[in-house]
């Protein structure tokens, strides 16, 4: 079974273990967190001991069996235990279930790693459900707004000289949503003779009182060492983690593709130039889907600049193959001419114009010669340049030839070595410019793709921004609200007491 592409859990393994004195992470868990590369969708229940957290969450996994169940009135759940399962309504998701141990645990006594359990579960988990028995009075408020006081164990920056009015905002983005799930409820939901729904019959109950694997480590590392758990940290340090590895992740993809597609040496530049178009898109793709938080696009740029090193050095690589492929070609062919010379073939009357006809064969061959790549014509010149010595010694040693004929054949010579050299330096300026062209229009991409993933990350600050303007305003209009009826319930109280005066005052007069 491949894990990595689907999570098939027979039953939940526990993910932090609560020993008593101490939180510890199980690695058990932490291997199969790793193998995951879907997106997960993290649920997590608590709520007072013994009231069913372990049923409700066997009932969201569909299983008849699952997370254990307690016989008496002891706690049974110790920490946090882990169920990870394939998402019943997201293909391609993976649902990832986590049951706590009960709050107020009356065997326990000192209830601080309840606390801190509590306090990770938040952190961790993307839909929070507290779960309770019964209907919405009193008891349920004060209950629930114990659980709320357990948020001050969380902060969500780092800089500790932010109050608690900038730490709001911070709060409302980093939390999950909020589920309360009423257990046993024996009431119907009717207001003032009318059906309502359960959210509404939550809005009227509720008032306001005022007051996964680097996550899981990082945040049982800093409750251990004494210190309480900084989300936007953690988070900052997770989006390092990701984004390095997104940046790998796409330049290995590059390299396999290139290596895999390209045949080299390769007989123009334009193939390998195209070939990197094709690469670079399919890279910067996948980044692009494994990317996290990446402040001030840093990692995108560093993904361009290595997709850049990494097409200088296929272009190297593919001129080394070249120039490898066309020297062995040349010591074939001209091979045989050589030993010639050696042996004194053309130490001879009209030796050294057999031997330029020879050689002029041999570089016929040579040029017809598929697969020699982009250095063909270069390695042609330097081995005539290597061999111009050979040719001048068997110049001189031949005397069939006339002064005029040595000078024209010297000139001939000469404007081959000046034409073969002129060709080389066009072919190499034109490369150089193909590949600066090349260069430019992938900047000119990636910049394109930056600006784009910037507005569209601006626009989901702003609309979040938005959200949470808005929720201030609600809390300040329900601020100003609750001030009004408490000014106009002390206005009234006055107005009795005036009216009880009034009419004692007048009775005395009778």
């Amino acid at each position: 079974m491949d894990m990595a592409s689907e999570i098939h859990m027979p039953g939940p393994v526990c993910l932090i273990e609560n020993s008593g004195e101490q939180l510890l992470v199980n690695q058990e868990a932490l291997e199969i967190l790793s193998t995951i590369e879907n997106p997960v969708v993290v649920v997590a229940i608590v709520g007072l001991y013994c009231t069913g957290k372990s049923y409700l969450m066997k009932k969201l996994a569909g299983k008849q069996k699952g997370f254990s169940l307690g016989s008496t009135v002891q706690s049974h759940t110790k920490g946090i235990w882990m169920w990870c399962l394939p998402h019943p309504q997201k293909p391609e998701h993976t649902l990832v279930l986590l049951d706590t141990e009960g709050l107020e645990d009356v065997k326990k006594g000192d209830n601080q790693n309840g606390c801190w359990i509590f306090a990770l579960a938040v952190l961790l988990s993307s839909t929070f459900i507290y779960n309770s028995l019964g209907m919405i009075n009193q008891k349920a408020m004060d209950q629930l707004h114990y659980v709320t006081k357990l948020t001050e164990l969380i902060k969500s920056k780092s800089s500790p000289d932010q109050s608690d009015v900038d730490e709001l905002p911070n709060f409302v983005s980093f939390f999950p949503v909020f589920v309360w799930t009423l257990r046993d409820f024996p009431m119907e939901l009717e207001l003032n003779g009318r059906s309502i729904t359960p959210d509404e019959y939550l809005e009227n109950s509720l008032a306001l009182r005022l007051g996964l694997k680097i996550l899981v480590e990082t945040y049982v590392s800093a409750i251990s060492s004494g210190s309480l758990p900084c989300m936007e940290s953690t988070v900052m340090t997770l989006a390092q983690i990701e984004n390095s590895a997104a940046v790998e992740k796409a330049i290995t993809h590059y390299e396999e593709q290139m290596n895999q597609k390209i045949q080299m040496p390769t007989e123009t530049l334009q193939e390998v130039l195209a070939m990197h178009r094709t690469c670079e898109m399919e890279a910067t793709e996948i980044y692009m889907k494994n990317s996290f938080m990446d402040v001030d696009q840093n990692f995108q740029k560093e993904l361009g600049t290595q997709l850049e090193d990494k097409l200088d050095a296929f272009v190297k690589k593919n001129m080394d193959m070249s120039s490898a492929q066309c020297s062995d070609l040349l010591a074939r062919i001209f091979g045989p001419l050589e030993e010639e010379v050696k042996q004194g073939t053309f130490h001879k009357p009209g030796g050294y114009y057999l031997y330029l006809q020879k050689k002029r064969e041999l570089e016929k061959k040579y040029k017809q010669t598929p697969g020699k790549g982009l250095q063909a014509e270069e390695m042609l010149r330097k081995y005539n340049e290597s061999k111009e010595e050979v040719a001048e010694t068997l110049q001189k040693m031949d005397q069939s030839l006339t002064e005029k004929d040595k000078q024209i054949e010297v000139e001939r010579v000469t404007a081959e070595v000046a034409e073969a050299s002129r060709r080389t330096q066009e072919e190499m300026q034109k490369k150089y410019e193909q590949l600066m062209k090349k260069k430019e229009k992938s900047y000119q991409e990636l910049t394109k793709q930056l600006t784009e993933k910037m507005d569209q990350e601006q626009k989901v600050f702003m609309a979040e921004q938005d959200r949470i303007i808005s929720l201030k305003m609600q809390e300040q209009e329900r601020l100003l609200k609750e001030r009004f009826k408490a000014e106009s319930r002390m206005l009234h109280e006055e107005i009795e007491k005036i009216k009880k005066v009034k009419s004692s005052s007048s009775c005395t007069i009778f």
